[in-house]
């Protein structure tokens, strides 16, 4: 009887670290996104205020998933797409580069309260990529491309998402998402180099080869003229005798 209720204590205070074994996350690998300048450029049809709140669900929507699914294979790939296309509306989404520190040290994020579910979230993408893919600029026809492929991989069960997503796939083929991941230089800052002159040689080239001194013009007839003595007029009349 001793050895049953010594038993059942074991097993009373295993089941807790049993427990907390199955539900403790798996170690995973995330190699931290580096995306300084963004692919788009100020032709994208999105304002500012639009791309760093698209950027902020996006990136809320992959620390979901990632949590929901206990860092799963699958969760860390459709999140690392999220958080790219996240990063490159806005380089410094606040919220999109502390999710990718975290991911990089293996830390689990935070879910966000009130964050938009993925469905929403598809039909949001959906809907803003009709509309740039009725503009005639490459950029926004790319990013329509990727809205769609996104909102079908976060609700199968919406049809129009899918079906504008493989549709874009017949016409276009497979997305190219290493295009977002791809190293760019600095923008030049606007009216960088102003106020020199272009005309002037470079620092270091050989100096201009010296002209010889052009004579100075005559002066023109007229005005500037010399005025010549003035002849002595004599008296007129007969000579005058003494």
């Amino acid at each position: 009887m001793i050895r049953i209720w010594q038993a059942v204590v074991i097993l009373c205070f295993a089941m807790p670290t049993l427990h907390a074994e199955e539900t403790a996350p798996k170690p995973f690998a995330w190699t931290p996104l580096k995306i300084q300048v963004s692919a788009f450029s100020r032709d994208l049809g999105m304002l500012d205020a639009e791309r760093q709140e698209y950027a902020t669900n996006l990136a809320n929507c992959a620390a979901t998933g990632i949590v929901q699914a206990k860092a799963s294979t699958a969760s860390l790939e459709i999140s690392r797409r999220l958080l790219t296309l996240a990063l490159n509306l806005s380089p410094r989404n606040k919220r999109s580069i502390i999710l990718n520190f975290q991911l990089a040290k293996g830390m689990l994020p935070e879910v966000a309260k009130g964050d938009y579910s993925p469905q929403v979230l598809a039909r949001l993408l959906l809907t803003r990529g009709q509309l740039l893919a009725k503009q005639e600029n490459p950029e926004n026809l790319l990013l329509a491309r990727l809205f769609f492929q996104l909102a079908a991989e976060l609700d199968p069960k919406n049809e129009d998402a899918v079906y504008a997503s493989e549709v874009d796939h017949l016409d276009h083929g497979n997305v190219d998402w290493t295009f977002l991941t791809r190293p760019r230089p600095e923008p030049e800052a606007p009216g960088a180099g102003a106020g020199t002159n272009p005309t002037a040689p470079a620092t270091g080239s050989a100096p201009a080869p010296a002209t010889a001194a052009t004579p100075a013009p005559a002066p023109a007839s007229g005005a500037g003229d010399a005025v010549p003595p003035r002849r002595r007029e004599l008296p007129s009349g007969p000579p005058h005798r003494p």
